[in-house]
């Protein structure tokens, strides 16, 4: 997974893993091809890559690979408010379920995965200096 992206002129190789609930963690995510095929329509409008998407009946695993100038933040914004759309169109039953509300907890993990450690990158920068 050490595949480094060009964009206008910057290379990286910037991967978040989210994970994400149903609100109360009700177990309505029964139908995962669905959920699926919709994060990936999503991540493909915005240049995304998926590297791995898990749904599981009450959360949602997804790792990505992004251009740099996407806040996880925006990321996660995007996706949960773009997925739950869709899902309640497709899906308005869910509404019920949820008692007509939200179909996600507002909140979400976040976080970053590399090719190297933090340690190994703090030592690299450290040796900087004695190579000259």
């Amino acid at each position: 997974m050490s595949e480094f992206i060009t964009y206008n002129g910057s290379v990286c190789n910037i991967n978040y893993h989210f994970v994400w609930c149903t609100k109360y963690r009700k177990a309505v995510l029964t139908f995962p091809n669905d959920v699926k095929t919709i994060l990936t329509d999503i991540c493909t409008k915005y240049a995304w890559i998926i590297r791995a998407v898990e749904v599981i009946e009450d959360h949602i695993h997804l790792f990505i690979t992004t251009p740099p100038f996407d806040a996880p933040s925006k990321i996660a914004k995007i996706v949960k408010g773009s997925s739950a759309r869709q899902l309640f169109l497709m899906h308005p039953e869910l509404k019920k379920e949820l008692w007509g509300g939200h179909l996600w907890s507002p909140s979400y993990y976040g976080g970053t995965a590399g090719t190297v450690s933090a340690e190994i990158i703090k030592r690299y920068i450290e040796d900087q200096k004695k190579k000259t």
